[in-house]
């Protein structure tokens, strides 16, 4: 039974791969207590990875009331916020811990 329990999972892994694989990723930097880019183009009905990658030497956090995540980002490390499939619109995101710091998802 066992050697059939580990081949179910190696068959379910390697069909899950072929599908993250073709998700498109975007990269947001925190650099200065801002997002860079502050404003990012995503086309719409996609599920979409962002890439979040904390420059600074404070941690930050990417935070979306609009997209309803929330996830801290460590000085110097990469997060990753998976969203959609999203309607087309504009999806505001902040960092919580710096209020002044915003962007926006723009979805097409």
């Amino acid at each position: 039974m066992r050697p059939l329990a580990w081949t179910m999972v190696l068959l379910l892994a390697s069909m899950a791969a072929p599908a993250f694989a073709d998700m498109p990723q975007v990269a947001i930097a925190i650099k200065s207590h801002r997002f860079v880019p502050s404003e990012v183009q995503i086309p719409a009905g996609t599920k979409v990875e962002l890439l979040v990658r904390n420059q600074d030497a404070t941690p930050s956090e990417f935070e979306s009331t609009a997209l309803h995540r929330e996830k801290i980002v460590t000085a110097g490390q990469q997060i990753s916020v998976f969203v959609g499939p999203l309607q087309p619109g504009r999806y505001e995101f902040f960092d919580d811990f710096h209020p002044q710091t915003r962007g926006h998802l723009v979805v097409k």
